[in-house]
């Protein structure tokens, strides 16, 4: 019986890590990763050198291009991505968008199927995508569950907590709903333990 339980633990071990989330290729130290956003993206609340991807090429050694537009809505990011993904022809893209389709009141399955074409879009363009969740912005900062639902339709790696986690916290705010120098260096150090622990780098 102890022969079987010894040979059975590692198979439910191996089994627990294939069906968790999604693995991300290595990137190589040239490739580049563009981040895509609105205003938590651009950096909003701090100086253009203290935005998340900003910091994050730091940490990562990596090209990390800030693609944030304060203001801009899932429809206008799918509208948007086609040309920028052209521009740059990114291995990865943080995909950072939802906050100003719920500040707008906009149409839920609308802004769904838009961050879903824009997955799609990467893609089809060889581009390894990350999801990273967005919270309503509302005193409790939680995440919407369709930024989980989105990931696990399309496969994609889902980082759910790291701006809710910073949009809890007033120390790391420079207004309501944006982070200030210190809330965009915790948000990149936690994609790059991400992006590490996905083995992306």
């Amino acid at each position: 019986m102890k022969i079987l339980l010894s040979c059975f633990f590692p198979i439910l071990l191996v089994a627990a890590c294939t069906n968790g989330s999604p693995r991300l290729r290595e990137l190589p130290p040239d490739a580049v990763i563009l981040a895509f956003g609105d205003s938590l993206t651009y950096g909003i609340g701090a100086l253009p050198d203290q935005s998340y991807p900003a910091v994050l090429k730091k940490l990562i050694s990596r090209t990390v291009i800030n693609a944030g537009i304060p203001g801009e809505t899932t429809a206008e990011g799918r509208a948007r991505l086609p040309r920028t993904l052209e521009q740059y022809h990114p291995a990865l893209v943080l995909l950072c968008l939802g906050a100003n389709d719920m500040i707008r009141g906009l149409d839920e399955g609308a802004a769904v199927e838009n961050l879903k074409e824009m997955i799609r879009l990467a893609q089809s363009q060889s581009a390894q995508v990350v999801l990273i969740g967005v919270p309503r912005p509302t005193l409790l900062a939680s995440t919407p569950e369709f930024y989980r639902d989105i990931a696990h339709e399309l496969s994609v790696p889902y980082l759910r907590d790291a701006m809710s986690d910073v949009l809890k916290k007033n120390s790391l705010k420079s207004d309501l709903i944006h982070p200030n120098a210190k809330g965009y260096r915790k948000l990149a150090e936690d994609i790059a333990v991400f992006l590490r622990k996905k083995g992306a780098i």
